[in-house]
């Protein structure tokens, strides 16, 4: 039940929403409205606390309204569960490092990170916020490049910055976040989170470090993962290459991609190319460089493509590091870490006849220069069969890259996922089965990602603002690290910057030096960190629990969560990521429920995304708008439903918070109800319309409980529109005391019934707008209110009588539109036909049909639908004057 109603003393003369969210922001905040109350969970069952592991959004910049949809509709849930009486654990985490916070700063600041400068005490950035002194934007050619730990502060800077513009925000928008429970993902307790999770991993063989070949952006200068990949159309072209039989007879292949001619280690078709038979287990020489490959099956090679006969190469793609890995080829990789062709000759060439094409053409030279010079050459000595062919070819690219990646060899770190362990990837794809998805069928999107894993997940990058691994290498004999006896901190140092700490045993001399150390020079990537999130807000014990921010007794009362709330694009990164982590750790999925949210489409149907340039900025919406308008858009979209960017639907959500303050004020305009409302409630108009709106208690409940709050909102708002339209103006004669005293009584006691329960039925969706009624004749918070149950209305009522009484009105309104008179016009006779049950319910209500049509005199005729027949209208202007 609700708290006891107070004065209505409170209500303004004109409710407006204006100043509503700077009063109700700041009030919250002082009472400590949505606070988690940790003494109290930990004496609650499990059942009895919901916590949610709460995206922490990316610090790089500002936020969109892909956000604001997203948010919403956990925050819709969370206030939900407040109000069944659970204890809510809702924190908030700012994701804030990871290369966009560094590409941001790069542009910000106009600076770059070099590992090799020193650090220059107090610093002062050459540029901000994007431009120079003379406003113009600052060009990638102009950042100045400056020391990591100088680098890493400005950083640390920016992120702090855009996080306070975040929070006020997230605030005014009324989400119900516990402000008391937040976490940056680079400060002190989560890189000891991170770093203890991956020193377990490290320990349990669940982490391990390859020198392997791998995806690289050789604009960030790092490594990439399988999950961060995106294929896009980039321009090309097919270029038809002989190579030669030892007969000298050619064999063409078709590449896009003849600048790596030099690193070729195999010619490859499919077993079943009849083209291709007599060639399987011989050699040929490659063009220009008259290096001797072998010609190899694999059924991989795509016979319908090109010649259907392909170079392996070391390495262009990934089909080719998995030819490489299988068919066991030679090593012969050219590329380097910024993308250019490596400097020396190689072994291969040097002494042949490309010898000096690579030395004067290639050396040093970017893939598209090398390209050039390699087709000249090409044509110049005939191997160039015909013309190259223009073509759309699919590259991968890094998700915020610009340029498609390279492959390269180098030494990184991995956690094991699945990608080349049947028995652990069957694991994981149960894990998924522990998890509810809403809606199910993303879990299908889950299992498909891990069943299609074709390897494990890389976790080291080669950047700067990061978690720093917890490790050291000894420096051998020649001054080299090595790397297979690796130096690790213990837990109880956590966290360290192995950068600036040195390893037990060791001095700060040794740094560098043969016999001494080196720190690993890598950060993680940041979905290693990310994907600890439920750890690190529930307080998992660093250090033996004595850790920064532990608190053993919340995380096992916590965990597992029980909501994941994400878009479905990252399902394949922080979904997943998550679910290996805390299956390694502690044996389970970590949560019960995954909400996967849909994206924003502009009007072409495309994503919204800062990225694109078509992503609206929250702050001018939420200002023309109003929160409360952003939210109802938002919490019309359902789970798993991309939606439409529409400002139409927020002006929707405006007019029924407007109207809500409205109708609220003529609802309680009567002066305090006392006694006991239920029982005050006798008229059958009132009864039938407390008995739908019991039906809409259920089945606003039954949405939120099915991951529906859609269904909720709808049913809601359907339901207190025609209460405002029907209602309301039915019983307004009778409430003012039209028909005596019992039946005022009735009217009131129903009135501020219904109020209280629609309040509390919307108060998620629209929490600005309902609190400030409540507080108008309420005591405490709406949001702290229990939620409404049918069983806290009066019984016996027939909710069919309203839709009725009703129709029979919306007739009368109906003739009087269509006779072009007022509603106020007099109606001095008329007939209502209707099916008989309809007639009985109309009977019931006949004084307040009358009252609120002006209806002098009513006859009844049985038909098969309501309609009024042989109306006799008095307009307002012929009515005599009233003495």
């Amino acid at each position: 039940m609700t708290d006891a109603p107070a004065p209505t003393s409170r209500i303004p003369e004109r409710p407006t929403l204006d100043g509503l969210e700077e009063k109700w922001m700041q009030v919250w905040a002082q009472e400590g409205t949505y606070a988690f109350d940790r003494e109290r969970a930990l004496t609650l069952s499990r059942d009895q606390v919901f916590a949610i592991d709460t995206p922490p959004p990316t610090a790089s910049g500002s936020l969109h309204v892909g956000h604001v949809f997203s948010y919403t509709h956990t925050d819709c849930m969370a206030r939900y569960k407040r109000m069944q009486g659970l204890e809510v654990f809702y924190p908030i985490g700012w994701d804030d490092n990871g290369l966009p916070t560094e590409r941001r700063v790069q542009n910000y600041y106009g600076v770059r990170g070099d590992a090799s400068l020193p650090y220059e005490e107090g610093f002062t950035p050459p540029f901000e916020e994007g431009v120079d002194a003379n406003g113009k934007a600052i060009k990638p050619a102009d950042q100045r490049p400056i020391s990591r730990k100088n680098f890493i502060e400005l950083c640390d800077i920016l992120t702090v910055k855009d996080e306070v513009t975040f929070e006020s925000l997230f605030r005014r928008l009324g989400f119900s976040l516990d402000w008391n429970i937040t976490y940056r993902t680079i400060d002190e307790r989560s890189r000891a989170v991170a770093q203890q999770a991956f020193l377990r991993n490290l320990e349990r063989g669940e982490a391990y470090q390859s020198e392997a070949p791998g995806l690289w952006d050789v604009t960030f200068q790092t490594a990439v993962a399988q999950a961060e990949l995106e294929a896009r159309d980039y321009p090309g072209a097919y270029h038809r290459v002989a190579f030669h039989r030892p007969d000298g007879t050619p064999v063409h292949i078709e590449t896009t991609r003849p600048e790596l001619i030099p690193s070729v280690v195999a010619l490859i078709a499919h077993p079943d190319d009849e083209r291709y038979q007599g060639l399987f287990g011989t050699t040929v020489t490659s063009p220009l460089f008259g290096v001797e490959v072998p010609v190899l099956a694999h059924r991989a090679a795509e016979m319908d493509k090109g010649a259907g006969i392909a170079m392996c190469c070391t390495f262009g793609d990934l089909t080719d590091v998995m030819w490489w890995r299988e068919l066991q080829l030679p090593m012969r990789s050219l590329m380097t870490r910024n993308g250019r062709l490596q400097a020396e000759t190689p072994d291969w060439i040097a002494g042949g006849p490309g010898e000096q094409l690579y030395a004067a053409s290639l050396a040093t030279k970017t893939t598209f220069t090398a390209r050039e010079a390699v087709v000249a050459a090409l044509r110049e000595s005939g191997d160039l069969d015909g013309e190259p062919v223009k073509t759309q070819r699919k590259a991968n690219f890094y998700e915020k890259g610009d340029k498609p990646l390279e492959i390269v060899t180098s030494r990184q770190w991995y956690i094991r996922n699945g990608g080349r362990d049947h028995t652990l990837r069957s694991k994981l794809v149960g894990m998924g089965d522990e998890v509810d998805f809403h809606p199910a069928f993303m879990r299908s999107r889950y299992k498909n990602w891990v069943e299609g894993l074709n390897g494990d997940w890389l976790i080291s990058r080669q950047r700067f603002f990061g978690v720093p691994f917890p490790v050291w290498y000894p420096v051998d004999a020649d001054g080299q690290p090595d790397h297979d006896h690796p130096i690790v901190a213990p837990e109880s140092a956590l966290p360290v910057d192995p950068q600036i700490d040195v390893p037990e045993g060791y001095e700060e001399s040794q740094r560098g030096q043969v016999g001494g150390f080196v720190a690993d020079p890598d950060i993680m990537d940041t979905w290693a960190t990310s994907s600890l999130t439920p750890q690190i807000a529930a307080g998992w014990p660093v250090r033996d629990g004595e850790g920064p921010g532990s608190d053993e007794a919340l995380f096992s009362a916590l965990f597992p969560y029980d909501l994941r709330p994400q878009a479905h694009d990252i399902i394949r990164t922080w979904l997943f990521a998550t679910v290996t982590r805390s299956y390694f750790e502690h044996g389970v999925a970590p949560w019960r429920h995954a909400a996967i949210s849909g994206w924003i489409l502009d009007p072409d149907r495309k994503k919204m995304s800062k990225s694109k340039g078509n992503a609206e900025t929250p702050e001018d919406v939420v200002k023309a708008n109003g929160a409360d308008a952003v939210r109802y858009w938002a919490a019309s979209g359902r789970l798993g439903t991309d939606a439409a960017y529409d400002t139409g639907q927020m002006k929707v959500g405006r007019r029924l918070a407007i109207k809500v303050l409205n109708a609220s004020k003529f609802a309680l305009g009567f002066g305090d109800v006392d006694g006991d409302l239920r029982s005050a409630v006798t008229h059958p108009l009132d009864l039938a319309m407390l008995a739908a709106l019991g039906d809409v208690v259920d089945k606003a409940t039954a949405g939120f409980e099915s991951w529906d709050y859609t269904k909720s909102l709808e049913v809601t708002e359907t339901f207190f529109w025609s209460f405002c339209d029907d209602y309301l103006e039915l019983v307004k004669d009778r409430a003012y005391g039209g028909q005596g005293d019992e039946a005022a009584a009735s009217a009131r006691a129903a009135l501020r019934l219904a109020l209280e329960t629609l309040l509390r039925l919307l108060a998620p969706f629209i929490p600005y707008a309902t609190e400030e009624v409540w507080s108008w004749f309420g005591t405490g918070s709406v949001h702290r209110q229990s939620w409404p149950t049918r069983s806290e209305l009066p019984t016996g009522g027939d909710a069919p009588l309203l839709d009725s009484v009703g129709a029979a009105l919306a007739g009368v309104r109906k003739v009087k539109s269509e006779a072009k008179v007022g509603m106020r016009a007099e109606v001095r006779t008329m007939t209502l036909v209707a099916p008989e049950a309809a007639l009985d319910h109309v009977r019931a209500a006949e004084s307040d049909l009358r009252a609120s049509g002006r209806i002098s005199e009513l006859s009844y005729a049985v038909g098969d639908h309501v309609e009024v027949r042989d109306a006799e209208l008095v307009p307002v202007e012929k009515q005599p004057a009233q003495a």
